[in-house]
């Protein structure tokens, strides 16, 4: 692959994986959106990829960002955008900002919902003339047909749509080096490990 993420040209971006928000997430079961949350922003925090964090109206039924996010990216979490209410949080200037100060041009997106919290930003970035993917199983929809027509969209629009474990492994490019076995470690903690059995 020409164009691959990596460790080292692109950040992570979770937006409004808040404690109310994620109720609203039915598709997938709220584990496996947890632990693919987990996973992203380990991936980030350990690998020292830039990550940024984002929410809307906390004071209102969306609440604070999951414990996870606050225990795993104290630092981040305490310099989180709060928005006030704006949809599209690419339109925030507070924001957009933030992520232009990451410098990287490689935008990994996650966040709930996928079919209104992350369609517009992922859509509005492209615009901007950044690289998006959308880890598309660390979110999730009030309905099936919700978060296939988010995603048909954001593809019309030139995002890639990806997964957790896609994107981890993309990252790490090899499982024998520094960062792949990093990745690696994560990705067993968090998601594999759940799927093994005796």
């Amino acid at each position: 692959m020409k164009s691959k993420f990596t460790v080292h040209d692109s950040a992570m971006l979770l937006i409004d994986h808040q404690q109310g928000t994620i109720k609203l997430a039915r598709n997938l079961p709220r584990e496996e959106i947890v632990q693919n949350t987990r996973a992203l922003a380990r991936t980030a925090k350990e690998t020292g990829m830039p990550l940024v964090l984002t929410s809307s109206m906390e004071t209102e039924f969306q609440g604070l960002l999951l414990e996870d996010l606050q225990n795993i990216a104290p630092e981040e979490y305490a310099q989180r955008v709060k928005r006030p209410g704006v949809v599209d949080c690419w339109e925030y200037e507070e924001y957009k900002q933030a992520v232009e100060a990451t410098g990287k041009k490689k935008l990994i997106m996650a966040g709930l919902t996928n079919d209104v919290c992350i369609v517009y930003p992922a859509i509005s970035a492209v615009e901007d003339g950044y690289e998006v993917q959308v880890v598309v199983d660390a979110g999730g929809s009030p309905t099936t047909l919700a978060d296939e027509t988010a995603l048909r969209r954001m593809e019309n629009h030139g995002v890639t749509l990806t997964s957790t474990n896609q994107v981890m492994a993309e990252l790490a490019v090899s499982w024998s080096h520094d960062f792949g076995k990093t990745i690696q470690t994560i990705m067993y903690q968090e998601i594999l490990s759940k799927l093994i059995t005796e």
